[in-house]
């Protein structure tokens, strides 16, 4: 074996024994030359691992009015504190059954249990999902800016994630939507009500995109459904390539507890259950959701909140001078440019959070606010005339007014 193989293989001590004796060369130089090339003993990931993007979601240091995750912002239903009372310690060791609470939120939404699936949030039904349909290869469309989950998880299956760029409306970009499908397309993902956008896609749009693809699974995200109250859920399991996904993190007020479901054709459901850990959702979660479930008068009450809420923000936003897009989901964005970081600054000293999504395609200089309860609007709409006063903030400042519109790419 040459010297030159050995180096390849690393640098044992005898090898540069041997480079001495041989004369002539450098040991240090070579060694310093290699010295930033990950050694044989170093694990690595899959190729896909080092290339996939990164999640950082900024949860550090929330102690204050939380407007920034779109969560619910005051309290689940008193029946769910009533129903986490009757937990007995000796049933926290024993592992949790998924299927008993999947048969009651089956009966809840009028389908059979075996069209119904529990996940660990809807994280965990996109990760899913990705596992269970897509190789490397196949190709994934999104419509962007979206969740940034899909990303993700997708990019962790395959090198053929299709990006289709909203233009400045931010509005769902139908026809170069079902434009990007192909024969190698296998996972759709829309979100309807989009985030962050607020945009929403309707029925009509959706199953077009289900019958232009028979080969994919698309899949329906209907995370912020109860603020908007359009929904696909009715043609579960009447469509055979469509599955819904649905989280009680945002009306419901379980972000805490991470339980969201998927809603489909009992086929594609099976391969989901394939791929899936058996004790995927945690027994509180499953204890308590039945009983959030049963409670519409409490998830009325905050949905109708949310919504007079959102009504208050826009006006607001009217008054203030600040560009917006009109939303269907408990929060709103806004166009305030390059001083978003600013706003998110001054905001934060008055006690209220917001979450800036400048790093989104397309949304340079935007910022989100979520829309809670009456009170909670009430503080954030005076934040928010307050620190924009502080900065000087006017609106010629926004990305609009500056001409900074992009112009629209199919495909990213």
């Amino acid at each position: 074996m040459s010297v030159a193989s050995k180096l390849r293989a690393g640098i044992p001590q005898s090898l540069i024994d041997e480079l001495e004796a041989e004369g002539g060369i450098f040991v240090e130089d070579i060694l310093h030359g290699l010295s930033h090339l990950p050694k044989i003993t170093q694990v690595q990931p899959r190729r896909a691992v080092l290339a996939m993007p990164e999640y950082h979601p900024p949860l550090a240091g929330r102690q204050a009015l939380r407007l920034d995750f779109n969560e619910n912002t005051f309290a689940p239903s008193p029946r769910v504190f009533a129903a986490l009372q009757k937990l007995t310690s000796e049933g926290l060791t024993i592992y949790p059954e998924r299927q008993p609470t999947e048969r009651i939120v089956a009966d809840h939404f009028g389908l059979a249990p075996e069209q119904v699936m529990l996940t660990n949030g809807v994280d965990e039904a996109i990760h899913l999902l990705a596992c269970a349909f897509l190789d490397e290869g196949d190709e994934a469309l999104v419509c962007t800016p979206s969740f940034f989950m899909y990303d993700v998880s997708i990019s962790m299956m395959t090198s053929g994630l299709r990006r289709v760029q909203a233009d400045d409306t931010l509005a769902f970009p139908f026809e170069r939507f079902l434009a990007a499908i192909t024969p190698r397309t296998k996972l759709i993902i829309v979100a309807s009500p989009n985030n962050p956008t607020g945009a929403t896609v309707s029925r009509e749009h959706l199953l077009a995109i289900a019958a232009a693809a028979p080969q994919a699974v698309l899949m329906v995200d209907e995370a912020y459904f109860h603020f908007h109250g359009e929904t696909t859920m009715g043609d579960a399991g009447k469509i055979p390539n469509l599955l819904v996904a649905r989280t009680f993190s945002k009306a419901y007020g379980l972000a805490n507890l991470r339980v969201g479901m998927l809603a489909g054709d009992a086929r594609l459901i099976g391969f989901l259950h394939k791929v899936s850990s058996p004790y995927n959702v945690n027994g509180v979660a499953l204890a308590v959701l039945p009983e959030a479930l049963a409670d519409e008068d409490y998830l009325q009450w905050y949905v109708s909140q949310v919504r007079a809420g959102r009504d208050r923000v826009e006006a607001a936003l009217d008054e203030l001078g600040v560009r917006y897009w009109k939303s269907a989901a408990n929060f709103v964005l806004m166009d305030i440019g390059p001083r978003h970081k600013e706003l998110v600054a001054a905001m934060r000293a008055h006690g209220v959070l917001l979450r800036d999504r400048s790093a989104d395609p397309g949304c340079d200089g935007y910022v989100r606010i979520t829309i809670g309860v009456e009170d909670h609007v009430t503080r954030g709409i005076a934040a928010l005339r307050a620190s924009l006063a502080e900065i000087n903030w006017t609106p010629n400042e926004s990305r609009i007014a500056q001409g900074k519109s992009e112009e629209t790419n199919e495909y990213e």
